[in-house]
């Protein structure tokens, strides 16, 4: 794939989000090997709020609806200059050479002039601090973590690294060897002890036996989990919104004699669940299609254990997933919470008395957290909080809260026992 071609899908990638409002996930690269174009994306993604405050201020009026794909291309410039590795002459040159392929020559003169001042200023602008979220998301993280906010937003924008969970038949300082042999560079977790993160992100096919189940591509937050929930062999227990299975065969390796109800409302994402329990060759799970909100699905039986990873605002992972800066609005957090606190009210009768719910985000805000099981608790006298004694994330008022991290995304986790 030639450089314009690559800038091009990079382009479309970026205007998808951008201009379409659609998830970077959606988007189906023509290359799925085409690293720099994935790279390239993601950062100017990641970086978009910053990037497009420097080309509007740039700019002596505003571009019209049918040319906002050039603004963007000045984005996509503006990140190749201040933030890649691609030289300057090439990251100039063959931006504005995409503008032949839009048939907007005319828009040359423009982009290259913009580009050309960013570069004089390259040094001024990133002495700038710029956290490069969106306004109503800083105000918000600063009122939660007053004494955190900086390493949140900071982190935010950093990538994250590959982590990969270990199946218990293997020794995990066994595979970090067998890793270490083929130049896999890796370190272990003490908090997450199935975890390795490995120094550089490698194909999943470059793993030891990953095809046939030795290791599960997770973050070490997730990991946490299923160690929580500590699931037994005797247990009945409901992973509820489990696609796409990470947690749900991990519950599976530490009790491969458990029954487990593996419960996601989208059938699609519930095939990720059945090739992976296969890859594992688990048979203790049983997959259902069902609303976490509604019990249209359930027998009847009480679940001796319930591990609710909740819809939420993934506020957490966008290190991950960049784009949430620009698709997630203040409505959805509100909207959000509304169905997490259904979904709770909905499973909570489904449980043993003397039973665990082990209630999971991926998120950092507390109205989706803290807030929101402080209340449950408050409603319901049945309820009460085990408290989560470990040497990771910080206490909060009720549950542990991990912030985004080196290591680790930003989970929360509170877990609750229905009193008999």
């Amino acid at each position: 794939m030639t450089a314009n071609n690559t800038r091009l899908v990079a382009l479309e990638a970026i205007c998808s989000v951008v201009l379409d409002k659609k998830s970077l996930s959606a988007f189906d690269y023509p290359d799925q090997n085409d690293a720099l174009a994935k790279s390239l994306v993601f950062g100017t993604i990641r970086y978009y709020h910053q990037l497009n405050d420097i080309v509007t201020n740039l700019l002596d009026h505003s571009l019209d609806k049918e040319d906002l794909d050039i603004h963007c291309l000045m984005l996509l410039g503006a990140y190749q200059i201040l933030y890649s590795k691609v030289a300057i002459h090439a990251s100039i040159f063959e931006t504005v050479d995409v503008t032949n392929t839009l048939n907007k020559s005319w828009a040359k003169g423009l982009v290259n002039a913009i580009l050309r001042q960013i570069d004089r200023d390259k040094d001024a602008l990133l002495k700038q601090v710029h956290f490069s979220h969106p306004t109503w998301l800083v105000k918000k993280i600063k009122q939660n973590y007053p004494d955190h906010f900086e390493q949140i937003l900071n982190q935010n924008n950093i990538q994250a690294p590959m982590t990969i969970r270990i199946h218990p038949k293997h020794s995990t300082a066994h595979y970090q060897q067998q890793l270490s042999a083929i130049d896999i560079k890796s370190r272990a977790l003490n908090s997450a002890p199935q975890a390795l993160v490995l120094n550089k992100p490698v194909s999943v096919y470059d793993l030891p036996d990953f095809d046939t189940g030795a290791c599960y591509v997770q973050d070490a937050s997730p990991q946490l989990s299923a160690p929580l929930l500590d699931p037994q062999n005797t247990d009945l227990i409901l992973d509820a919104c489990s696609a796409p299975g990470g947690k749900t065969t991990h519950l599976s390796e530490l009790a491969p004699n458990a029954k487990i109800i593996a419960l996601d409302s989208d059938l699609e994402r519930l095939e990720r669940v059945k090739q992976n329990a296969q890859r594992f060759n688990i048979n203790n799970i049983e997959i259902i299609q069902g609303n976490a909100q509604q019990q249209d699905w359930w027998t009847g039986e009480l679940f001796n254990k319930i591990l609710l990873d909740a819809p939420c605002s993934a506020t957490g992972v966008i290190r991950r997933h960049p784009d949430i800066k620009l698709l997630r609005k203040p409505k959805d957090i509100t909207n959000l919470v509304t169905l997490q606190k259904d979904i709770l009210e909905n499973l909570w009768p489904m449980l043993k008395p003397g039973g665990t719910l082990l209630y999971a985000t991926c998120s950092i805000l507390k109205a989706e957290n803290e807030f929101q099981i402080a209340e449950f608790l408050n409603n319901h006298a049945d309820a009460i909080e085990i408290k989560i004694d470990v040497d990771w994330g910080i206490k909060t008022v009720v549950g542990r809260q991990q912030l985004p991290a080196h290591d680790f995304d930003g989970f929360y986790y509170a877990k609750l026992k229905k009193q008999a």
